[in-house]
């Protein structure tokens, strides 16, 4: 039986900074909304907005803040120390608007979350917005959300169309791997086949070297390989794509849906086709839905979200009864 693609049919939670939400909670008393940029698409998700500053209770507007003598964990730590532009220390203060926002993000079920970078508080990889100071990342909150093991995504990135397609591609498989029971082998070699071909577009040494340990596995080491390849995988579905790589991958697998289907995909170019980041996102998009409407796997994004109403047929048709089972484990 040829491998059909996941498709999850319940919609994600995932958190964001309040101030990317369009909410005017930044220390002179703005925001950005970011999802504008996703369209319609920002339906698809359960959004969770928290500000770790005003749970802190710093009000807005309000002196902004910095980390002093060290990064966000140590904050933590108690070995840095938060404080506003007169020098006056709200340590403290930070610390419970930042326990306040994680209850929030954990009651409704979050595990991802669109931090705001050059935050103090929600950065992660920068703590300032000025180009020439990098502060002392992660931030406060930052530095909790990277203990709790959250998928993040940069606010910033929601801005490119081919960016964003690629976080949720790999959001979504990472959350349906990270769910996935596997206690046989057999489970194991389904679950590389449908994720393998991403695994490769990300890293292909890491995937070969991996292919080849699976192809060499023994059923009594499943107990033990297990866990390591799948923390190795969940690792690897983090880390961004590049135009190239996706737009290699697009042609790979369109190539491979052409002659396994006799099908032929309107609007989907060759690498050598040039043409900006938008229009390859749209080729991506198009090949996904392809890929649902043909019950066919497009390895560059084995793991698609669609609303059950939209899996259900129209009058007349019929609908593939392995895609309609999987989407509701």
């Amino acid at each position: 039986m040829e491998m059909q693609p996941v498709v999850l049919t319940k919609k994600i939670p995932i958190g964001i900074s309040l101030c990317c939400m369009g909410g005017p909670v930044r220390y002179n008393g703005k925001g950005f909304d970011m999802l504008a940029n996703l369209g319609r698409e920002k339906l698809d998700f359960i959004w969770c907005p928290v500000c770790p500053e005003c749970m802190a209770g710093m009000g807005v507007p309000r002196d902004p803040v910095h980390l002093s003598n060290g990064t966000g964990a140590d904050v933590w730590a108690n070995t840095a120390e938060v404080k506003n532009r007169h020098g006056r220390v709200v340590t403290q203060a930070m610390r419970e608007g930042c326990k306040a926002c994680m209850e929030s993000l954990e009651r409704c079920n979050t595990r991802a979350f669109v931090y705001m970078d050059g935050s103090p508080s929600c950065g992660v990889y920068r703590t300032s917005l000025k180009d020439t100071k990098r502060g002392n990342p992660p931030g406060t909150f930052g530095a909790l959300l990277l203990e709790k093991g959250y998928f993040l995504i940069p606010a910033g990135d929601l801005q490119s169309p081919l960016k964003w397609w690629d976080w949720r591609r790999r959001l979504l498989a990472f959350l349906w791997f990270s769910d996935l029971p596997i206690t046989t082998t057999q489970q194991l070699y389904e679950a590389w086949y449908k994720l393998k071909f991403l695994c490769q577009e990300l890293d292909n040494t890491w995937a070969r070297e991996m292919g080849r340990k699976l192809a060499a596995l023994q059923k009594h080491e499943l107990a033990t390989f297990e866990p390591t390849f799948r923390k190795e995988l969940l690792d690897l579905l983090r880390k961004p794509s590049t135009t190239a790589k996706m737009t290699n991958s697009l042609w790979k697998h369109y190539s491979h849906y052409r002659k396994k289907r006799g099908k032929s995909v309107l609007e989907i170019n060759s690498p050598d086709f040039k043409r900006g980041v938008t229009k390859i996102a749209q080729e991506l998009l198009k090949m996904e839905r392809t890929s649902i409407d043909d019950s066919y796997l497009f390895g560059a994004s084995p793991v698609i979200y669609r609303d059950e109403r939209r899996l259900k047929p129209k009058d007349g048709e019929e609908t593939n009864p392995e895609l309609l089972e999987e989407s509701q484990e």
